[in-house]
């Protein structure tokens, strides 16, 4: 198709993630076993998968118009690309990552400027030695090509910049956080070339809405109620909302016995139902119905 925008998908632990976020934002992502080429139900949709630490150059250099990786990969490349938005995969982690400097526990080292002439190892080379040089500590940093955490626990360098999330991990290869270095997310991007043009910002723009709406609507849930009008009140008391609960009247039968019942819904927080659901029956609610959301926009 002449009008397809390249767009790249991360590879690797946030792959899977991606893919069901997009399918819940319109978009069905098939991906083969032995393929880097996925396939997509919208043929104006060119998908590739690739590694997060190397999309940002790709999507700098045109060979992708846009995708999704981390924004700490961006601040490694040093390249200069449109942000679009920023996600926090709420289902899969709930804060954003790290990247911190770690020293094995029994180091003298308590800051950065300790680490004067020592080695350390990361896969964030240019950020670190960038960081280092900031603040004038000389170091050697070195590429680390895995098991990051485990070198500085065996003494193979004197300290690692690597990224946790909570440092559970750390701490149980008997590493301490020294210093918090830089806080990274999923961020949708674009090339100033692919953002200029007019079809393809519209089509980036569409997937970021769609994607921030579905993500949005993971850890919400609808509700719907029945509530007679002298209990209106102090149900709708109970209930939060994004702008205000929708209101109808119920058809009048005899089933309503010559009251006036009226229908109440909107969205709450997941969370909230355990709370809330006990709190509204006593209120006088009745039949309330708790339902799934696609998309919050």
């Amino acid at each position: 198709m002449k009008n397809a925008l390249k767009f790249g998908i991360p590879k690797g632990s946030l792959e899977n993630q991606t893919i069901e976020l997009m399918r819940k934002a319109g978009w069905r992502i098939a991906v083969g076993d032995r393929s880097y080429i996925p396939r997509s139900d919208d043929p104006s949709l060119s998908c590739r998968l690739l590694r997060p630490q190397e999309m940002p150059r790709y999507i700098a250099d045109g060979t992708l118009d846009a995708g999704i990786t981390g924004s700490d990969w961006i601040v490694e490349n040093g390249v200069d690309l449109v942000e679009i938005e920023s996600f926090i995969y709420s289902k899969v982690s709930l804060q954003p990552t790290r990247w911190v400097l770690c020293v094995p526990n029994q180091s003298p080292v308590r800051t950065l400027e300790d680490l004067e002439g020592k080695r350390v190892a990361t896969e964030m080379v240019a950020f670190t030695r960038r960081i280092f040089a900031e603040r004038k500590v000389k170091v050697d940093v070195e590429f680390s090509w895995g098991v990051t955490e485990a070198k500085a626990a065996d003494g193979l360098v004197d300290a690692v910049v690597e990224v946790t999330e909570t440092g559970s991990s750390l701490r149980a290869n008997g590493l301490r956080i020294v210093e918090e270095l830089l806080t990274s997310s999923p961020v949708l991007v674009a090339n100033h070339t692919a953002w200029s043009d007019p079809w393809r910002r519209e089509k980036i723009r569409q997937i970021g809405v769609l994607m921030k709406g579905a993500l949005d609507a993971e850890s919400r849930v609808g509700i719907k109620m029945n509530v007679a009008r002298e209990h209106l009140e102090a149900v709708i008391g109970l209930l939060p909302s994004i702008t205000a609960p929708t209101i109808s009247q119920l058809y009048p039968s005899p089933n309503l016995r010559g009251k006036e019942w009226l229908a109440v819904e909107t969205v709450i927080s997941e969370h909230t139902v355990r709370e809330l659901f006990p709190k509204l029956i006593e209120a006088g609610a009745v039949g309330i119905i708790e339902f799934a959301l696609n998309k919050i926009l």
